[in-house]
């Protein structure tokens, strides 16, 4: 089953994210948009093959049943909302995701004029952000960002439904949005070392704590989890930095081949452990937006040619 490249790419420079309502009575010609949908990207990446190129589109949990009533991915659900004292994870659902980057801001800007070109009238575009690579591969808080992310093709088995899953949906990747705000100014008026507790790692260098400094609230801590056999619980993040000199955050992707992972951190997050620790780095960022989608494979899109 060929799956959608973009949703394992590698790092870029540049990324744009468009987030789209769906007009009713228009589910043919968008089943129909979505089945060309790689064969555009594919076009745009030979033509501008030094861009690096990739791109995924996502349908959201809350209008897939409406676009195809006649199959849906077994673990497809809403966004996880959730909150608890001034933490919180909104829902704020889209009908559709698209995902596109590249090295070239222009190239992105010239994919995504086509793109929404393409859908028309049918949609309406709700939301767009321009993600772009900080520094060496760094949050705006000054720290390296995702660096857990699994390589090779481990990238697969994390991101990819299989076969043994969901064989009508293998191929296919349950995708997660948050666009976070970050309060810069408070964060930056911390002490290098109190910023390094709270996320876990060094700054400069990147080593992660050890076991015995690294402290219950750190956002290393609540997000580097285990199952109940003792493994990683994983998904492969494909976020990016964002902003302009008022705001300014991350725009945080998660691709995998359950939501359950997903979950799971986010309520380690919000809600904390036991002794309810949380993870302190949400005092100094908020999100702001939430959807939950599924990116099906290529080649379920274009059976709907």
């Amino acid at each position: 089953m060929r799956f959608q490249r973009g949703l394992i790419a590698e790092a870029n420079l540049h990324s744009l994210y468009l987030m789209f309502n769906a007009r009713d009575g228009f589910e043919r010609e968008i089943r129909q948009h979505l089945a060309c949908f790689q064969a555009l990207i594919n076009q745009f990446a030979e033509d501008y093959s030094e861009a690096e190129l990739s791109a995924f589109v996502a349908v959201g949990a809350g209008y897939w049943d409406q676009l195809y009533p006649d199959a849906r991915p077994a673990e497809l659900c809403d966004f996880p909302k959730m909150s608890k004292d001034n933490r919180k994870a909104p829902h704020t659902p889209y009908d559709l995701f698209i995902h596109i980057r590249s090295d070239r801001t222009d190239v992105n800007h010239l994919v995504g004029s086509h793109v929404v070109e393409l859908f028309g009238d049918a949609v309406h575009l709700q939301e767009q952000v321009k993600g772009f690579r900080y520094l060496d591969g760094r949050d705006l808080t000054g720290f390296v960002d995702g660096t857990e992310n699994p390589h090779g093709a481990h990238r697969r088995k994390v991101a990819l439904v299989d076969e043994a899953q969901d064989a009508t949906f293998a191929g296919g990747s349950y995708v997660h949005i948050q666009r976070y705000r970050h309060a810069m100014e408070q964060w930056n008026e911390l002490p290098t070392k109190v910023q390094e507790n709270i996320i876990g790692r060094t700054k400069a260098d990147n080593i992660e704590y050890s076991k015995e400094k690294k402290m219950a609230f750190s956002h290393v801590k609540r997000t580097g989890l285990k199952d109940e056999n003792g493994n990683s619980i994983e998904i492969l993040r494909q976020s990016m930095p964002y902003g302009t000199m008022k705001i300014q955050g991350l725009f945080f992707i998660s691709v995998c081949h359950s939501p359950k992972p997903f979950e799971i951190m986010l309520r380690s997050m919000i809600e904390g452990d036991e002794r309810g620790q949380h993870d302190k780095l949400l005092e100094y960022t908020k999100a702001e937006t939430g959807a939950a989608f599924f990116a099906p494979s290529v080649d379920f899109l274009r059976q709907f040619l």
